[in-house]
Parts: structure tokens; sequence; C-alpha cells
């Protein structure tokens, strides 16, 4: 990943303590609304960056680290699920003073958008979903069990190890976990220093990283997608994403959402187009 001198960084404080975020562009720009972006996980939005960069020419651009990754606190309670994300958004809002905004989030970060439509859809003018998951419940029973184990520093190190695996794993197979042919991604193995940044931000939040996974695993998406009113949606996945299944199912259950198959040729430059074209 390029370095990204245009992209800035800062704090805000909520109640749990200081939540990190990445920002470009214009603050209050008046030809567009500022758009909220949500990482995946693992890692932070640091993964975000280039996107970040390239769409801050357009507007101001807001990305935090949600609560318990990267270089934000953890979540303020145990077992924090998707509605409790989708608050901290609109808390991080507030502190920000965005009245509303555009929104974006990509896989963990598609799941937090959900609530917040359900929740403060008066907040939200336009939403993209990139690589939302609607996992058969015996998968979800799976990644519960399996995913994102809690991690605590020990006196051999084991946390480094682990991580390394963690992160290099999701590149080989989906779940990671799943190490056979039938689970085995067709998709080249990322550069060495793309895996260290990636390792290092987890490292950051590595006991606390696992809660966002988790409430994503035990949220009820397919029930409440269907619930989601008013709202311009556009669901994207990328032909790369092994959550590119569910692009079509998760489209289907919003009325007229939109949907988009980004694929290998298109690359960022073709998210980025995406993502204008449908903001406007």
């Amino acid at each position: 990943m390029a370095a990204t001198p245009d992209v800035d960084r800062a704090f805000v404080r909520l109640q749990e303590g200081l939540v990190h975020y990445r920002h470009a562009g214009e603050v209050n720009k008046a030809a567009a609304l500022p758009l909220y972006m949500v990482h995946a996980g693992p890692g932070s939005s640091a993964g975000m960056a280039p996107l970040i960069s390239e769409l801050g020419k357009t507007r101001w651009v807001v990305a935090p680290d949600t609560l318990g990754n990267g270089d934000s606190v953890g979540p303020g309670l145990q077992n924090p699920d998707v509605a409790y994300y989708a608050d901290s958004v609109i808390r991080i809002m507030d502190k920000l003073n965005i009245e509303k905004a555009d929104y974006f989030g990509t896989h963990t970060g598609s799941h937090i958008g959900v609530e917040l439509l359900l929740t403060r859809p008066d907040r939200v003018r336009k939403a993209i979903f990139d690589g939302i998951g609607i996992f058969p419940d015996d998968l979800k029973k799976e990644m519960l069990a399996n995913y994102a184990p809690e991690i605590k520093p020990d006196e051999f190190g084991r946390q480094f190890t682990w991580a390394w695996h963690f992160v290099r794993d999701q590149s080989l197979h989906f779940p990671y976990f799943m190490r056979d042919p039938a689970h085995r991604l067709n998709n080249p193995m990322p550069p060495a220093e793309a895996l260290h940044r990636s390792v290092t931000e987890v490292l950051k939040a590595v006991t606390t990283y696992h809660n966002g996974y988790r409430a994503v695993f035990s949220h009820d998406t397919k029930g409440r997608l269907p619930l989601i009113k008013n709202t311009p949606l556009l669901f994207t996945a990328s032909e790369p994403d092994p959550l590119n299944v569910y692009l079509d199912a998760a489209a289907a259950l919003v009325p007229g959402s939109k949907k988009m198959l980004i694929t290998r040729e298109q690359g960022m430059s073709g998210c980025i187009k995406v993502i204008l074209d449908f903001l406007g």
C-alpha cells in the first residue's frame, strides 16, 4: 500500500475513551455530505487509506477505527452487539458535528451499517454495504466457535505467531480455519510488507479485536436487512472477496436496492467509480 500523506489522523473522546480516526478532504464542504467509512476486520481503517485519500478529493471523508480495533479504545461493555457499534457511529458523528452523512461499510462495517439504518435513518442519506455476509446458521456457529479466539499476551510471545498466521491464512482459505482444498481461495498471497502492516494493526488491539467479529457472527443479518426502508442502498462485492457469494441474496432482501460486482480487472479504481457514481 502506497503512502497516503493526504490522509490525516486524529482522535475524539467518547465515554469509553479515545477513538482514533483517519480523515481526508475539506471539512464541511458545501458541495457534498461527509462520507463516513467503517472498515472490515481484522485491523483498522489503515486498510482503507487509499480509498480515503481518493474519495477525500470529492468530500470530507471520516474513517474511525471501530471500538476495540486499531488505535481505538475497547468497547465499554462485555459482548457488545452490532447495535452497540452502530450507536458508537452516531456518538462519533455527534462529536465531529456531522449532522448527516453518506455511509460506506465493508464486511463488519456493512453489518454495523444495517443497524445504523434501522435505528437512525435520519442521519444517513445514502449507504453502501460492501461484502456483507448472509451466513447460514451452521457456518455462523462454526465462526463463533473458531474464527476469533480471545487472545492474551503471554511470556512466550505466542500472540505474535498467532497474529501472523491469523492474518496470512485469511488470504489462503475462507474461513481461514478450514484449511482444506474445498475452502482454498484463488487469490495471490499479499506481499510480506502488507501482511506485516495488517499484523501490526491486529496486535495493537489483540485483547479486544474479537468483539467485533463475534458481534457480526451473532447478527441476524437476514432478518434485519428487509426492515431497511427509504434509504438508497447499494450492495457491492469484489471478485476476489469470498463474501461475493452473498451479493445477490443480500440485495434481494432489500427491495429497491442496487448491487454491483467489482471485477479483479476493475480493482480499486473501479470501486472508487462505483462509489462516486452512486453517491453522486
